[in-house]
């Protein structure tokens, strides 16, 4: 007697759904204009030929068909070959501008018999439509909506085909639907928004309410790409990736020392200090080990340009160019603005799939933290950090302080709890001249070094010394000698 579901292969969405639609049951999906509520339909219905052959319906009030059949290919999705072959029927269902009739005397039955006479011709399984709120627009039959909608339902689910029926709203959070009656009518109710937010949309999803099953709770951001929807569940993320005592080397013996031995092999690692303290120059050492170990490494940089970093890691002895040629190294530049954080989150995603790394390099985090809110960007990283930990790659990412000397919170970008080991990177004005400092602040797992040592940068790369052992308080931004005695 348990409600059975209905997978809907949409990335992420039946793990928001716990399994998918109910099967045999309708779901209006909601939303203002640009949310994507007829890209879901249609990528329900792909989905279902695709990879259950189950044949689908989609009825549609407002585009052509050969127009549905054009947007779909822009996702990837040859509709018009499953059309040819039977598996796909488009319904146009369009009303007659010409042939309205007065609101007491309007019904669905002639479309209820179409649409039921389809599903038996095509013996379909699934049923779109889109969207129910352009016919009733045309004929102003609002006080016969709630009756007309219920029909429709009933008789879909006397077929026992899984429906997806859009339906238009005026707020991104306000009534549900148009006409305040649909959501009461149908067994399941999911709500798209496209929310503007520091001048960027921001797509999410919400399972409002699925009757008599359990859903997630809340808002799950989503974006639209070369494969469809794409949800971002993170809240269904489990803890259950591996843990390796394996240890990678930096690329600096110096710094493999201050770690115990190294990074673990499926560690998170995150640098983080002021602008020109060596943070890029320790990501090129990084990916220089993966390199003479023979490991891919995918670079994503969002504040230098692919020749910047050619030239700075040339400089310090590594080419990079000859990385790429060897198929070792892929660098992946673009503006934080290009895109949003779902979109940087999604491309990530793909990329690691493709060219299948065992290290991750983003340089760096903080420049895709402006301009967004600090929830949306620790959702973002949880993406990452959450993404790497599964695929088991060792991810080193870096992080600019505001603070140019001193002091500085690590905790104010919210993502030091996500990582696995934090460098410290810091300038400190000693002898009365500007030196670096590195510090290992933290390392899950493993003992480390605690002290605050000076970080030199040559023409050969990094190197770090034992200068500042006679002072105290360093990154504190005032610096002082500590005697012999005081030290015991």
């Amino acid at each position: 007697m348990q409600v059975q579901k209905l997978p809907t292969w949409i990335e992420g969405f039946d793990d928001i759904c716990h399994g998918g639609l109910p099967i045999g049951r309708s779901t209006l999906v909601s939303g203002t204009s640009g949310t994507g509520k007829t890209v879901f339909s249609l990528n329900f219905l792909y989905n279902g030929i695709h990879h259950f052959d189950e044949p689908g319906i989609f009825v549609t009030f407002e585009e052509s068909p050969i127009d549905i059949l054009r947007n779909a290919a822009s996702f990837g999705w040859d509709l018009s070959g499953m059309v040819d072959q039977d598996k796909l029927f488009i319904l146009d269902a369009s009303p007659d501008p010409d042939g309205q009739d007065v609101a007491g005397s309007f019904d669905l039955s002639g479309l209820i018999e179409r649409i039921s006479y389809a599903i038996r011709k095509y013996k379909a399984k699934r049923v779109a439509i889109d969207s129910i709120t352009a016919v009733f627009q045309q004929y102003d039959a609002v006080y016969v909506v709630r009756r007309e909608i219920f029909r429709l339902i009933a008789r879909l689910k006397e077929i026992g085909v899984t429906t997806v029926m859009t339906t238009e709203r005026i707020q991104e959070y306000g009534p549900i639907a148009r006409y305040g009656v649909e959501e009461f009518v149908s067994d399941n109710v999911v709500i798209f928004r496209n929310v503007l937010e520091a001048e960027k949309r921001r797509r999410t999803v919400e399972i409002l309410k699925l009757r008599g099953t359990t859903h997630m709770k809340g808002e799950f951001p989503f974006t639209m790409g070369g494969n469809g929807i794409s949800v971002f569940p993170l809240g269904a993320m489990r803890l259950t990736q591996r843990s390796s005592n394996l240890r990678i080397s930096s690329g600096v013996p110096d710094l493999d020392e201050m770690c115990g031995g190294g990074f673990f092999q499926d560690s998170i690692i995150l640098a983080t200090g002021a602008t020109g303290t060596g943070k890029t120059m320790l990501v090129s050492k990084f990916i220089e080990d993966a390199y003479i170990n023979n490991e891919r490494t995918i670079l994503f940089a969002y504040e230098e340009s692919r020749a910047q970093l050619l030239r700075n890691a040339t400089s310090w002895g590594i080419d990079f160019e000859k990385m790429e040629s060897d198929g070792l190294l892929k660098i992946i530049c673009a503006y934080p603005e290009s895109t949003g954080l779902e979109d940087h989150l999604q491309i990530i995603k793909t990329e690691i799939t493709q060219f299948k790394p065992k290290r991750l390099a983003i340089d760096s985090l903080s420049a895709l933290a402006r301009g967004v809110s600090l929830n949306a960007f620790r959702q973002f990283v949880i993406g990452v950090t959450g993404y790497a930990k599964q695929e088991e790659i060792a991810g080193f990412f870096t992080n600019t302080a505001e603070e140019f000397m001193g002091s500085h919170s690590i905790t104010d970008s919210h993502i030091s709890t996500i990582t696995d080991t934090i460098l410290l990177l810091q300038y400190v004005e000693i002898r009365g001249e500007m030196a670096r400092a590195v510090n290992v602040f933290k390392m899950r797992g493993s003992w480390h070094d605690k002290r605050i040592r000076e970080f030199i940068i040559t023409e050969n790369g990094p190197q770090i010394k034992d200068s500042f052992s006679n002072f105290e308080q360093i990154f504190s931004g005032a610096p002082h000698r500590v005697a012999a005695d005081e030290r015991r």
